[in-house]
């Protein structure tokens, strides 16, 4: 393995290479630098799919098409949780220790993306130092780009490529806990809510669908002055759950306790991520929903490619002004307004 950095910087602008797989020469020499953990490799070939040069798409479908042929066994693990809970910390904590039990393990942080500039702090580099230092580890922080779900819309291809490259836990950490933060659980084996001490009020506020999707609630900070809140709100998400119907009837959501902190608890959340995946994976539930994860992608890339046609289309361009400002004077419906520009677009 090579000694490059264990912390890369992402990238969604275009490959400034006029070679989209530059010295490895083609789709199958990159993929085959992946599973040899070139963390070069697996830096470029994300910085690929999350291109935003569409000359570079087909080249990015090239390497996941080569990337398919690998058959990976990780452990996908989507982690959410309102801001302030520690999600990094806990990640950071969480990640060491599975590293410690002989494996390795690759982080897709999510940002959110400004409104105004499109930009993106990225600030998990600095949060997870400890385990961005690590041989074990790989961090990858992508901007969200405005991308409901509290995913960018590239992750998914990111924890593939990361599995080809050999990292038996892989990490998705999202934006943070919002009405459309549900995404992430469609790309995952197994859905971590993390949540903070509190219950009461707070467990008020916690959107009922997270907590409905949720494999595993985690209570974070669960030590000093908070410790007795801490375990209170353990037991009040624990009576919530009893409440809800199970996400699968081959497991049930457990809520369990920690402190990122002070690194107590992480084993035993580790242990329940383990008893999460010996209870599905049998008998093939752990397949059968990536199944269903793959089959929800494709109708995803299909939504999102038409989109990105409709707006590229010189047709359409000519006609999506004066019909956006007739919508803003009230001259015509949005509905009417979209219908036109399907049907231009769909018929031209």
């Amino acid at each position: 393995m090579n000694g490059s950095p264990h912390l890369i910087q992402a990238n969604t602008s275009s490959d400034r290479s006029s070679r989209p797989f530059g010295a490895y020469g083609g789709p199958k020499g990159l993929v085959a630098a992946l599973a040899r953990g070139d963390r070069r490799a697996l830096a470029k070939a994300i910085t690929l799919v999350e291109s935003s040069n569409a000359a570079h798409r087909d080249a990015a479908c090239q390497v996941l098409d080569a990337a398919m042929a690998t058959k990976p066994e990780s452990i996908r693990l989507g982690i959410t949780g309102i801001p302030g809970v520690g999600k990094s910390s806990f990640i950071e904590s969480f990640g060491l220790h599975v590293i410690e039990q002989g494996r390795r393990v690759a982080v897709l942080a999510v940002d959110p993306s400004s409104p105004r500039s499109g930009g993106s702090i990225l600030g998990d580099k600095i949060r997870m130092e400890m385990l961005g230092r690590n041989p074990g580890a790989f961090i990858r922080p992508s901007p969200s780009g405005g991308n409901l779900g509290g995913v960018a819309r590239r992750t998914r291809e990111a924890a593939h490529l990361c599995e080809a490259a050999g990292f038996d836990v892989v990490i998705v950490e999202t934006v943070g806990v919002g009405q459309s933060e549900t995404a992430v659980s469609e790309m995952v084996d197994m859905f971590l809510l993390l949540l903070a001490p509190g219950g009461g009020d707070e467990l008020q506020g916690i959107k009922k669908g997270i907590v409905e999707l949720a494999d595993l609630i985690v209570v974070n900070k669960a030590d000093g002055d908070l410790a007795d809140a801490a375990e209170r709100a353990r037991q009040d998400y624990a009576n919530a759950l009893r409440l809800l119907k199970p996400p699968s009837r081959a497991w049930t959501p457990r809520v369990l306790k920690c402190s990122a902190r002070a690194f107590n608890g992480i084993a035993d959340v580790w242990r329940a991520v383990l008893k999460y995946r010996e209870a599905l994976e049998p008998d093939g539930r752990i397949a059968d929903k990536r199944e269903t994860q793959n089959r929800a992608w494709m109708w995803h890339e299909i939504s999102q490619g038409m989109l990105d046609r409709l707006k590229r289309d010189d047709r359409v361009a000519t006609r999506v002004n004066a019909l956006e400002s007739a919508v803003a004077k009230g001259e015509t419906t949005p509905s009417r307004a979209a219908e036109e520009i399907l049907t231009l677009f769909l018929e031209g």
